[in-house]
């Protein structure tokens, strides 16, 4: 596990190490399961099947954490939220936000480019029921604190549910920052510190359809979230 001490990697390196990976046997066969029998709506589309990397700026302010790639959108396209619903959600909030170039999120070669911002995920691949076993988190766990120390700038630390909610706080205990803790809820929001440096943990609900088609998360409820993050960066 990275430490303070050793030399950071950058966030293309910590890419390169996350596609490589093999060290969920599970998640790996079923990720290669649905690249090969695919989803009749993809039938022509050929899929990505492997751990999906982080997506974003490297000199980033803000960094999204969700839960795992979906079978049929990130594992198939590649890139966090991208080709499914619940990037359809997120990407037009990070356009309005001004922390995405476009609203849309179809493929890696869309020209979508974050500014400001990175998205990774406490998992890496797509997960059987979207439900990675406690072992599977804690195997992907180090690339998460990776990505962390390759962001020296980073002020604001967003968790898209409650299992990236969680995994932000674990990298902040685990990099020495004080912070009380708060319940998970949307818009629940914890000012961590370690000497100078202070983070803003902020949780929201997942953009996932069951979210967002049942009303529990709303446009307006989402655009709150990264205009707190604005606020944040503007030290308001």
């Amino acid at each position: 596990m990275p430490t303070y001490c050793q030399a950071r990697l950058s966030i293309e390196q910590i890419e390169r190490r996350v596609v490589r990976c093999r060290r969920c046997p599970r998640l790996r066969a079923y990720a290669a399961q649905v690249a090969r029998e695919r989803k009749r709506a993809h039938i022509d589309c050929e899929y990505w099947g492997k751990p999906v990397p982080a997506f974003g700026d490297p000199r980033a302010r803000v960094m999204l954490v969700g839960l795992a790639p979906g079978a049929h959108g990130s594992n198939r396209t590649g890139r966090p939220f991208t080709g499914d619903a619940s990037g359809n959600f997120l990407y037009p909030a990070l356009y309005r936000a001004g922390f995405a170039s476009q609203p849309e999120a179809i493929a890696r070669d869309d020209g979508l480019e974050l500014r400001d911002c990175l998205i990774t995920a406490a998992a890496r691949c797509a997960p059987p029921q979207n439900k990675p076993a406690p072992k599977e988190l804690r195997n992907c766990f180090p690339y998460l604190l990776e990505e962390f120390d390759a962001l020296p700038r980073l002020r604001v630390m967003v968790g898209l549910g409650a299992i990236g909610f969680a995994a932000i706080l674990k990298v902040l205990r685990e990099r020495g920052f004080a912070f009380d803790t708060v319940p998970f809820s949307h818009g629940a929001e914890l000012r961590a510190t370690n000497g100078k440096r202070a983070i803003a943990a902020i949780a929201s609900y997942h953009p996932s359809r069951q979210n967002t088609n049942t009303g529990k998360l709303t446009v307006p409820m989402f655009d709150a979230i990264f205009r707190r993050a604005n606020d944040v960066l503007r030290g308001r």
